[in-house]
Formats: C-alpha cells, sequence, structure tokens
C-alpha cells in the first residue's frame, strides 16, 4: 500500500507539490469561511488543519439542514463530530481542487438561498 502511494506522490510532483495543492485547497475553503456571513471556521487560524476543515454555521438547526442538502448534492461525510457538532469537510491528498471548489460553491449557493 505504502508503495502505491508513493508512486502517486512521486507522480504528482513529490512532497512539495502535494504540499502547496494542499494548502491551495484548503486556503479555498478557509478564504470562504473567513469571508462568510453564515459559516465560520471553529479552529484558530495559526492551528488550522490543511486536511480537516472543522465549521459550523451560525445555528445547529442550520449545520442539520446544510449537512442535508449537501448529501442530496453528493457532498457525503460532512457531519462534525458526534461531541462537538458542526461539519468537517476533508480534503485528504486525493481530494481534487474541483472537488474542493465545488462545495465552497455549494456553501456560497446555500448561504445565498437562506438570504432569500
Amino acid at each position: 500500500m505504502c508503495g502505491k502511494v508513493f508512486k502517486w506522490l512521486l507522480k504528482n510532483g513529490g512532497l512539495e507539490a502535494i504540499y502547496k495543492i494542499n494548502v491551495e485547497k484548503a486556503n479555498v475553503i478557509y478564504d470562504y469561511l473567513d469571508s462568510s456571513k453564515l459559516f465560520y471556521g471553529t479552529v484558530e487560524k495559526k492551528s488550522r488543519s490543511l486536511m480537516n476543515v472543522c465549521f459550523k454555521s451560525i445555528s445547529p438547526e442550520i449545520d442539520e439542514e446544510f449537512i442535508k442538502q449537501a448529501k442530496a448534492k453528493g457532498f457525503d461525510n460532512l457531519k462534525g463530530h458526534r461531541t462537538t457538532g458542526g461539519m468537517r469537510a476533508s480534503i485528504y491528498n486525493a481530494m481534487p481542487i474541483n472537488g474542493v471548489k465545488a462545495l465552497v460553491s455549494f456553501m456560497k449557493e446555500f448561504e445565498q438561498n437562506l438570504k432569500g
């Protein structure tokens, strides 16, 4: 298994290239969260993860509706930890940037529709 991962990493430019891609993916979500009136990140900026982006909306009821609508659009496993609630977007190495952009696009659409 490790050999397959190493080959994939090399095929995609090595660790430095993957790191840059992961920073770009994380920034797409964090930049949106930092500007959103509905969603916000739950982790201090200096402690943010490149792999798991934790966030909430302004209410648990909206969180539930967001998760429900997101799942209907094909965004699975966004529900956060059972004790902390909210949402968690896991954007590990194999998640393409287009998937991250699609999620943010849906989040913007959800926020806009909520405003009416």
